[in-house]
């Protein structure tokens, strides 16, 4: 029998990406939290447990050692949605592969890869399970098979699912892993879950295969953001469920009560949190509880951070579409749910919430403290031309009727086994591959740059922009939050810093900004040149006739008119 006190354990983090849990860099899952969480509960001392990114193993073949010496080596990963990515890079299944070969130990693989996987990770591919050479696949939750595989003494164990009592012990016992991430603390976010599952059975999603919704109680996760919060993490996304709105209820409808206890519980274990954000929202849940839904949102609205958002899962808008995969909600009542959330949380921080302008000169020029998002999925059952004009025309109303979106994401359906949708496969993404591929180009220009002019126009400051990556002579980088906005900013300035930021222009799903405040006794001339109204001669002028004693010495001085950008223009007095 091998002592539980006697053994090392090395988790190595892949990534996961599923309809409902989120774990690429900057953000950090719940898996190798509650994992190691388990672990210890099960007697394993925290000092034995060593944890490890996919991108850090790249990164530096020295911290192989510690795959291969490990008793024990949990791999945890898995896509179920396709994406693109910036701040790390998911796993592929060849590297899942090495990492079972190079482990002399024991070797577990877990998390949501026990669906499946492809070829490579991106969407209109069927997925095939496969134990990818280790000795143990967790076909039920890799937390609990990583607990009872070590209370066996490494011989084995019996696939189940953890339950809430379990999160309760391993979830805040797990928080310590965080301080071995790359990212930590600065530029890392901390997903949580409030519940798994799903009361409702869309074809094509992996979320309904944990079974109906189960609630953590707010306490637990409460406990769970103070234990991370004592370890440096001050960025957090509730991200981890189906349908914020049904916390604590009985899977379908609202209950305030609960939301306000969970938000209100976060502030005060975590008064100077920088991120507290959401993801999924489910707009069936405001079409059929309105008014119940309407508190809810505005509890959210209260206690959240700015730049939220709420994915709505409408899928598709093409009736058809809807009623062969199931699909909850059809385009008019998602266009009510897009409806409420930007009445009851559109509002900009500086706002008085309840009259207050959301858009136009009189706004304030912060993000929105939550906006919806729409997903859209092509490759469904019954798609057909007519469902890309459908998609079209249901965004179009959006912004016709003046709302606001903060995010549209368009992706292809990925056919795992379990869901309707592996009857099908990808076969139907596959053939309408070029017709996906001019439409998605037609949103972007027609919908995506005009929507971002509304929610983020000119002027509009963003606190603490991470700075990630040089390209063309420019530095990106993006905020901590829910689906941040991807800013460009001239010159090549210290990556791993961060910069607030005022956006001058706006690309299809990114923006350009320069830093704010902007001296102009110290701006660049590419920064000058992208004010409103400066260009590349004004610019030159500024520079050459340079020191000047204020802002309205532009206008007196060489007739540059930047009072419609005073909030990011400030001389240097």
């Amino acid at each position: 029998m091998t002592d539980p006190a006697a053994l090392t354990v090395t988790i190595v983090d892949g990534y996961v990406d599923e309809p409902a849990h989120f774990g690429v860099p900057p953000y950090v899952s719940t898996y190798p939290r509650f994992t190691a969480g388990a672990l210890v509960d099960a007697g394993v001392p925290t000092e034995r447990i060593t944890y490890h990114t996919i991108d850090e193993l790249r990164d530096d073949r020295g911290k192989w050692a510690d795959v291969a010496d490990a008793d024990l080596m949990i791999y945890l990963g898995g896509m179920t949605v396709p994406g693109k990515y910036v701040g790390g890079t998911p796993a592929e299944p060849d590297e899942v592969r090495e990492l079972a070969w190079t482990a002399d130990g024991i070797t577990l693989m877990g998390g949501p890869v026990r669906f499946g996987v492809g070829e490579e990770n991106a969407g209109a591919q069927e997925m095939e399970r496969k134990d990818l050479d280790y000795d143990f696949v967790a076909k039920g939750d890799v937390e609990a098979a990583a607990h009872d595989l070590v209370a066996s003494g490494l011989e084995g164990f019996g696939d189940r699912m953890r339950d809430n009592e379990d999160l309760d012990r391993w979830a805040a016992k797990g928080a310590f892993v965080v301080e071995d991430h790359p990212n930590h603390p600065d530029y890392l976010i901390a997903e949580l879950e409030t519940s798994r599952g799903c009361a409702y059975r869309c074809s094509f999603c992996t979320e309904p295969l944990y079974g109906d919704p189960g609630f953590r109680s707010a306490e637990s996760v409460v406990r769970e953001v103070a234990s991370l919060y004592e370890r440096g993490v001050r960025h957090f996304r509730l991200g981890r469920q189906a349908d914020i709105l049904a916390f604590g209820g009985d899977g379908e409808a609202p209950n305030p009560d609960a939301l306000e206890r969970l938000y209100a519980g976060i502030r005060e274990v975590a008064p100077d949190l920088e991120t507290l954000h959401l993801d999924n929202m489910n707009p069936v849940t405001i079409v059929e509880y309105p008014e119940r839904s309407r508190e809810a949102i505005r509890i959210i609205a209260e206690h959240n951070t700015a730049g939220d958002t709420a994915a709505f899962g409408l899928e598709s808008a093409d009736p058809v579409v809807r009623e062969e995969n199931n699909l909850l909600v059809s385009a008019d009542e998602c266009l009510e749910a897009v409806r409420v959330v930007n009445e009851e949380a559109g509002w900009r921080p500086g706002d008085d919430p309840g009259d207050a302008p959301t858009v136009g000169d009189a706004a304030a020029d912060r993000l929105p403290k939550l906006l919806p998002g729409i997903n859209l999925v092509h490759g469904l059952q019954g798609e057909r031309r007519e469902t890309f004009e459908h998609n079209k025309q249901f965004l179009q109303r959006v912004y016709d009727e003046g709302l606001m979106l903060r995010r549209i994401n368009i992706r292809q359906v990925m056919a795992f086994a379990g869901t309707e949708m592996s009857d099908t496969g990808a076969e139907v993404a596959r053939d309408h591959k070029e017709l996906f591929t001019e439409y998605k180009r037609e949103v972007r220009e027609e919908i995506d740059r005009p929507m971002l002019r509304r929610v983020v126009p000119a002027g509009t400051v963003l606190p603490d922009v991470h700075l990630e990556y040089h390209q063309d002579g420019k530095t990106f980088g993006r905020q901590l939050g829910t689906y941040p906005l991807l800013v460009a900013i001239p010159g090549e300035r210290e990556l791993g810093t961060t910069l607030d930021v005022a956006v001058v222009d706006h690309g299809y799903r990114s923006v350009t900004g320069v830093s704010h405040p902007l001296d102009p006794n110290a701006a660049s001339m590419d920064e000058l040149e992208l004010l409103p109204g400066v260009g590349q001669s004004t610019a030159g002028d500024i520079v050459v006739n340079r020191p000047y004693g204020s802002v309205a010495d532009l206008d007196h001085e060489l007739g540059v008119d930047l009072s419609a950008f005073a909030s990011v223009v400030e001389s240097a007095d």
